[in-house]
């Protein structure tokens, strides 16, 4: 039964990210400066439930974190050294809606 979950997960994830629907934190850092997109996960509160070991990992490496953002969509790059392209991030339609007008 393992097995069958394990690909499920895999196969809804995929499907998530086609779509642009899924979930990705993005952690930006100084010193140095650095962008890291950490993910895919199929929800906001998955993604939530992750972010600490992100953060301990990073500052175990010496980095100073100045930003963390939970996105929704598809980043191009994962791992981005100064600054990020305008292009890189494709946000997802929830994402869009949540940071729209509808929602101020």
């Amino acid at each position: 039964m393992t097995g069958f979950w394990k690909k499920y997960q895999n196969t809804f994830l995929a499907s998530l990210e086609r779509l642009g629907l899924a979930w990705w934190l993005k952690i930006v850092t100084d010193h140095p400066h650095y962008t890291y997109y950490f993910g895919p996960f199929g929800s906001g509160k998955q993604a939530k439930l992750y972010q600490s070991g992100y953060i301990e990992d990073l500052q175990e490496e010496g980095c100073k974190i100045s930003m963390i953002e939970l996105k929704q969509g598809q980043p191009k790059l994962l791992t981005i050294s100064e600054n990020e392209p305008a292009d890189n991030f494709k946000s997802g339609i929830l994402d869009v809606l949540y940071n729209s007008k509808l929602f101020s």
